[in-house]
């Protein structure tokens, strides 16, 4: 599936999840400090916006202990300025944003997908921005989902994608802030409901093994769920390693410091 259809199925599913939210439920409180369910909307409004080169919002919020970056800074921006209209106007702004999006995507061009773009990650293309784009809605979406108590979209070709883009951090995790030694491994296997079994083998560098190793030094295993509210700073992993969520098994310290190093969002 190409990245634009993933796009809009996790459009398509955040509009469903949203259709029947009380003015309550808009306001409720995420894990994203300082953001409630209608602010993660509109983050994602207001990027799309921008993305679909809508003029920038002249809209500046007030400095917020939860802000940390110029990144940050530009998504507060957005959300603040949309903090004193009614959630439904939002995901109304939000429907008709990520409408106009599909379509022009969809007509561009494999030249339109190639332009350089600066995207969270550092430069590359607009298709590389497109495919951090679908991680994000997605992981949004979650946020989402989690503080109404409403699981959901936990699989299928976008949970797939944002899970794989994750993964890919993997090496640096437990070669820089797990501090693996050389000829250590470790294998992280996520039980589901998106299924992954990928070893991390520590030579000059650490990078993923391109085939399966016998005995890794530590195993850690943990549903796909847990692994991206780690993963993305929602929570922190020494709780769920604690409570049995999250398992090690051979070298523990390598594995307990890899679960304190899982975090990988900006």
């Amino acid at each position: 599936m190409v990245t634009v259809d993933k796009l809009g199925l996790v459009w398509a599913s955040i509009s469903a999840l949203c259709r029947d939210l009380t003015e309550e439920q808009w306001k409720t409180a995420t894990e994203c400090p300082g953001w409630t369910v209608q602010d993660q909307i509109s983050h994602l409004v207001g990027t799309e916006r921008m993305m679909g080169g809508r003029p920038a919002s002249t809209h500046r919020a007030a400095e917020s202990a939860h802000v940390h970056n110029p990144i940050g800074k530009m998504n507060e921006d957005h959300v603040d300025e949309r903090r004193g209209r009614p959630g439904a106007e939002v995901l109304a702004e939000f429907d008709e944003t990520v409408a106009e999006r599909l379509l022009q995507l969809r007509r561009s061009t494999a030249e339109d997908f190639a332009v350089p773009a600066q995207t969270p990650t550092g430069p590359g293309t607009i298709a590389d921005f497109l495919h951090i784009r679908v991680m994000d809605n997605w992981v949004h979406e979650q946020d989402v989902r989690r503080a109404l108590g409403r699981p959901g979209h936990l699989a299928g070709p976008v949970a797939e994608h944002s899970i794989d883009r994750f993964l890919a951090g993997l090496p640096m995790i437990v070669g820089k802030r797990a501090k693996a030694p050389q000829g250590a491994s470790l294998r992280l296997v996520l039980t589901g409901p998106v299924h992954r079994d990928v070893t991390v083998v520590v030579g000059d560098r650490a990078q993923i093994a391109t085939e399966p190793v016998a005995s890794p030094t530590a195993t850690v295993r943990m549903g796909s769920g847990t692994y991206v509210t780690v993963t993305t700073g929602r929570q922190p992993g020494q709780p769920y390693l604690a409570g049995g969520r999250i398992n090690v098994a051979g070298d523990a310290a390598l594995g307990a410091a890899f679960v304190a190093g899982m975090n990988i969002m900006i």
